[in-house]
């Protein structure tokens, strides 16, 4: 009897459709049945690679062997999945296998996965594709019924390829010819580029240059406080002939930048009488549109700070595991146009918390068709994330916290628009006019699923309820406050407000819509934005800072090689903001897959040219003059591209030690005081990380000085510690605490006596422990909360107390944490943390220790 072989990517996914479908059988890696054989992938079970007669084994990172741009491409499996390879391609050769079925993730990576292990199989059996958009059995039942062919989806499968080939090529190739170049006068010096990350990380660095390069101006504003006869009200002063001009984002209606003239006008109308003018107009306020996943992300990280890697884990596993969202991995933020009737039946099965509001949009008639929410035209492969009605069992916090934005944005989108009254009122005194704005909700709409007193926050145009005054009153001026302010330099990145950026190509849109219409010109994919943010922290081009994305050195280091040789291609994210664009032209039919490639391969080869022919060790750039004089003969230090060197002498100091590059207040407090640190982020030649601090040497050359005689060194001398204070008592001996090297120690810790073993870092998890807070620990038993610690699992900062043990170990405290109450209306519980910062929280146990902390 002939068979179906069903391929999906996960294991997870092949039960459920083995339970959707039913009859089926399990063996060792599969199931069958008397019409399917059923097996999965586990994700990527082969990478590109180029073929063996095309790949150099030695001087890979040379320009001799660059660029490298393969006839076609090798497949290359993976070791730690070569065995469920095997077993696919056993499954697809069977002899009572006819046809094959393509049951991977709905998308260009599912299709990728899949076409890889069909050309490794070199099977030529007709495939056919299972498009799902929900895991429930239903929809797998009917997805099923609905089979796609392989020309249904070619131009999907050519994108998929056309993505991973350029990738390759470009980060082959770029990363390959920026190692050469900088390892051209010595050592290695990995650089990694990419077609994505790249101007990812240059759209990150250029507002980052915006902000270092910002200078703060001086401004001031006049407040008034009113008395009429029904109260008191406040109004700004505003200069009513005010019009915003180019080339200065700064300029406001409201800002006076004389401080004399502030003052005159202070004065003019201090006391004065002043005659109350208002208009009011209704204003109304629509929800906003159902989730796609980078607008998720976004909400998910500016609500709870959970990161967009984290996100995307939640809702897979809340469409995947728990079966109560559909796929996640979407661009779109509609739903298809015959959509109404499964909505209602959505909405019928909402969890209680969730009914009234059901309830009231099926009593009103509210789901009807609208293409707002129903458009055919607004949707790709997927529609929007929505609930699937499926009843949500045992969720964690994380996962409800994303399961419940998504069910209220899913419920508020069917609800009228909210309704305001807004009043401008202008209150004229001596000839100058001060503005008050207030706002009154008239009718809550869609904010009746999120709780009335979201309103006067969310609103637009901002404002407060006002006291009456009747037309043309006559108000007391009480009193004028001046207020002295600075302008603000542009906000950090943090991750969402870089997936917006890289969503609209580098081109910041406030507006929902407006910036849903761009999605399809973004850097990435909604499913790989996520990725490329993490990979760019991992490569360490950029550090989080609580939710601040900050680039490093290293980062600023790259991007001005890059512009330097004018390597345009991989700092314009507006150009591969395109590439993208023409992928999904690919996907629909409207571009050759040739034509694509043949561009990325003339890139390539740009690329690796301009690095090739630039002959000079210095990049042109934006260098700086550094403030501390030259170690050897006192002269001007000056930064260029590789090294920090002086001008009137042969002295010079590499920017980048092991593996990592020095910030320029760190070099100056070298060069002014003969060592820095200790500085964490060093890498050895095994690839560790290890912390040190940096002195100059008799030679006045930079070298590690990490204070401590190994472990097993008996002959050590004894460690003078005559010149220092003492921190404070040993807890485990009673000896005296003292600085020595990165730690802090006990004084019978270190020689060849050594009788103690306390020791404690002057850095834990990258928090800097100052001398006070260890003199605090030692005579209290505890420091300050300290803030800064970083998660060595996730890479996320905490707050913790570091605490003295009674063994004598020092180890955290985390701070109690009041439970905080839900809004009113929203079922949701307080986002006061991350799913993936349970080191850093304790609300359970305010006390919770933990040795080892130095």
């Amino acid at each position: 009897m002939s068979k179906q072989l069903i391929i999906a990517e996960k294991p997870s996914v092949a039960q459920d459709i083995a339970r959707a479908l039913g009859g089926f059988t399990k063996e060792k890696d599969y199931f069958e049945s008397d019409d399917y054989v059923l097996s999965s992938a586990v994700g990527h079970l082969l990478e590109l690679a180029a073929p063996e007669e095309f790949e150099v084994k030695r001087g890979k990172w040379t320009f001799a062997h660059l660029p490298v741009i393969p006839p076609h491409f090798a497949l290359k499996p993976i070791d730690k999945t070569h065995d469920r390879l095997k077993l696919l391609t056993r499954l697809i050769k069977r002899k009572d296998v006819e046809g094959v079925i393509n049951a991977c993730d709905a998308g260009r990576e599912g299709e990728l996965i899949f076409n890889f292990i069909a050309e490794h199989a070199k099977t030529k059996k007709p495939v056919r594709r299972l498009w799902l958009q929900s895991m429930t059995p239903a929809s797998i039942r009917d997805g099923f019924a609905r089979l796609k062919s392989a020309e249904e989806v070619e131009g999907l499968r050519a994108a998929a390829v056309c993505r991973a080939e350029s990738d390759w090529l470009i980060g082959i190739n770029g990363t390959r010819a920026m190692t050469a170049f900088n390892s051209k006068t010595g050592g290695f010096h990995l650089t990694t580029v990419g077609r994505v990350q790249t101007p990812t990380l240059a759209i990150v660095v250029e507002r980052e240059e915006r902000i270092r390069k910002f200078r703060s101006r001086d401004y001031w504003e006049l407040e008034a406080r009113f008395e009429c006869a029904a109260g008191e009200y406040t109004g700004r002063w505003f200069d009513e002939a005010f019009r915003k001009r180019d080339g200065d984002e700064h300029a406001s209606a409201f800002r006076i930048w004389e401080k004399d003239k502030a003052e005159a006008i202070r004065d003019r109308c201090d006391g004065q009488p002043g005659i109350a003018s208002e208009e009011s107009k209704p204003s109304t306020q629509l929800s906003p549109l159902l989730f796609d996943l980078t607008s998720l992300q976004r909400e998910a990280n500016g609500r709870f700070g959970f990161s967009a890697r984290a996100t995307l884990q939640i809702a897979q596993a809340l469409y995947e595991r728990h079966k109560v969202l559909t796929y996640p991995r979407t661009d779109a933020r509609a739903l298809p146009e015959d959509y109404v009737s499964t909505v209602g039946e959505v909405m019928r099965s909402l969890p209680a918390e969730y009914a009234p509001f059901a309830e009231e949009i099926g009593r009103n008639g509210w789901v009807r068709p609208n293409k707002r929410i129903f458009n055919n035209t607004k949707i790709s492969d997927h529609f929007a994330i929505i609930p699937t009605g499926a009843t949500p069992k045992n969720l964690s916090e994380p996962e409800h916290k994303i399961y419940d934005l998504v069910v209220r944005r899913f419920l508020a989108i069917f609800y009228p628009a909210a309704e305001y009254r807004l009043t401008t009122r202008v209150t004229r005194v001596a000839g100058e006019a001060f503005k008050t704005e207030g706002k009154v909700l008239v009718s809550p709409g869609w904010l009746t699923v999120y709780g009335k007193e979201a309103a006067v926050e969310d609103g637009p145009e901002g404002g407060a309820r006002l006291v009456a005054v009747t037309p043309g009153e006559s108000v007391a001026t009480e009193d004028i406050v001046l207020k002295a302010l600075q302008t603000k330099p542009p906000a950090r990145y943090n991750e969402a407000t870089l997936l917006s950026a890289m969503e609209g190509a580098g081109k910041m849109v406030d507006d929902e819509e407006l910036r849903a219409a761009m999605a399809d010109r973004g850097l990435g994919t909604p499913a790989t934005r996520a990725q490329i943010i993490e990979g760019l922290i991992a490569e360490q081009y950029l550090h989080r800072e609580g939710r601040e994305l900050v680039p490093s050195a290293k980062a600023f280091s790259l991007i001005t090689l890059l512009k330097g040789l004018g390597v345009r291609s991989l700092t314009s994210p507006e150009l591969t903001g395109e590439w993208e664009h023409k992928l999904a032209q690919m996907e629909h039919g409207g571009l050759s897959r040739d034509a694509f490639m043949h561009e990325i391969a003339e890139m390539a080869r740009e690329i690796v040219e301009r690095a090739r022919r630039y002959e000079s060790d210095t990049v042109p750039g934006d260098f700086a003059t550094l403030a501390a004089p030259c170690p050897k003969c006192g002269g001007t230090v000056r930064e260029n591209y590789k090294k920090y060197a002086c001008q009137s002498c042969d002295w010079n100091a590499w920017k980048i030690v092991a593996g990592r590059q020095f910030e320029i207040e760190e070099i100056e407090t070298l060069l002014r005081t003969g060592r820095v640190g200790p500085l964490t982020g060093f890498r050895s030649k095994m690839g560790r990380l290890f912390n040190a601090e940096i002195r100059l040497n008799d030679d006045r050359q930079p070298e590690f000085d990490f204070g401590q005689p190994k472990e097993s060194d008996e002959n050590a001398e004894p460690v003078d510690f005559s010149s220092q204070e003492s921190l404070g008592p040993c807890p485990k001996c009673g000896g005296r605490v003292f600085e020595h090297g990165l730690a802090y120690v006990c004084e019978h810790s270190v020689g060849a006596a050594r009788r103690c073993d306390f020791r404690s870092g002057k850095i834990i998890l990258q928090q800097v422990v100052e001398r006070a807070q260890m003199s605090k620990l030692l005579a209290e038993g505890r420091t300050d909360l300290l803030k800064g610690f970083v998660s060595a699992r996730t890479r996320r900062k905490f707050s913790a107390f570091l605490v003295r043990g009674k063994d004598g170990k020092v180890g955290f405290e985390f701070e109690a944490k009041k439970p905080r109450a839900p809004k009113a209306g929203t079922g949701a519980a307080a986002p006061d943390a991350s799913p993936a910062a349970t080191e850093a929280t304790s609300t359970a146990r305010p006390r919770k220790r933990g040795g080892g902390a130095g």
